[in-house]
């Protein structure tokens, strides 16, 4: 994991943020996915000045241990000078050593954050999911640690005033806001009872309102009637090609910057979308009103195609 000195702000991993939820639904299951509920508890994430620095430690790690489903795997956890705020080799086993930076003896209230990181990567190797690359690699294991209940603990340890800025992890707060709000609006959480650092909130709050967009795209039903005009005029578009054989057969037509697609003959097209839940592409027929479940996620959703 590494501790960021300039901190990015916005989305520019969302490509990867998304394909990395995508991969924990084929990997564990819709139900799987749920089954991890409810989040880490800020209680098990406690540890006080007055706690020993190592037993603290190896509590918080054997609690995160448990919250990840790794029964059989015991972490133990060292401090020393390192330039990156902590690492694990998971390929190790079946004992896992954690290693944190030193400036952790000190700040204590980000220990778990720390942790919650290098157990997700035990978790993602025992799960043998990885992305090509170092970086979308660490993305997905972000993406991990938040959607699956211990990802606020790297939000809230994201801090940023005049006087100081920190950031665990490689996704960007408002990105870590992004997966947070789509777990929340998964399992009906608030996270913002868990929230100490004054730059978490608003993060999250801009996040949230990303993913609320997700679910506001056409051909969705709750689509605003400007994206369900333009929706209507990419149909007819498509459908005036195709009488003309102004496309190749079987040539999907993709508007630029939009999330859908049109495919297939004129008399029977389908459109395609991402999921707004797990973002797997979902394929309906265009034929008005219809009510779809994702093959992947199993969500409902209501369309207007």
């Amino acid at each position: 994991m590494n501790r960021t000195s300039a901190i990015e702000h916005g989305f520019p991993h969302l490509e990867t943020v998304r394909a990395a939820v995508t991969a924990l639904y084929r990997r564990l299951s819709a139900d799987g996915v749920r089954s991890y509920a409810p989040a880490f508890a800020p209680a098990d994430a406690a540890f006080s000045p007055e706690d020993d620095l190592y037993l603290g430690a190896q509590r918080v790690a054997s609690a995160l241990v448990r919250h990840f489903r790794l029964p059989d795997a015991r972490v133990v956890v060292s401090f020393r000078r390192m330039e990156e705020a902590a690492s694990v080799e998971p390929a190790a086993g079946p004992e896992y050593f954690v290693e944190l930076n030193d400036r952790f003896r000190e700040h204590r209230r980000d220990v778990a954050a720390a942790l919650a990181h290098e157990i997700a990567h035990v978790f993602l190797h025992r799960l043998d999911l990885g992305f090509p690359g170092t970086r979308a690699n660490e993305i997905l294991t972000d993406t991990a640690t938040a959607y699956l209940g211990a990802g606020w603990l790297l939000l809230d340890a994201y801090r940023e005033d005049a006087l100081t800025h920190q950031k665990l992890g490689y996704l960007t707060p408002e990105e870590f806001g992004y997966v947070l709000a789509k777990r929340a609006d998964l399992l009906g959480e608030d996270p913002s009872p868990a929230f100490t650092s004054p730059q978490a909130w608003p993060a999250y709050l801009q996040g949230r309102e990303l993913a609320r967009r997700d679910a506001r795209q056409a051909p969705l039903a709750a689509a605003p009637w400007n994206e369900r005009r333009r929706y209507a005029r990419e149909r007819r578009r498509y459908a005036r090609e195709r009488r003309h054989a102004l496309a190749r057969p079987g040539e999907p037509h993709a508007p630029a910057g939009l999330p859908y697609r049109f495919e297939g003959p004129a008399g029977a097209p389908r459109v395609t979308f991402p999921c707004p839940v797990c973002h797997q592409r979902v394929r309906v027929p265009v034929r008005g009103p219809v009510r779809v479940r994702c093959g992947l996620c199993r969500s409902p959703l209501d369309c207007e195609t």
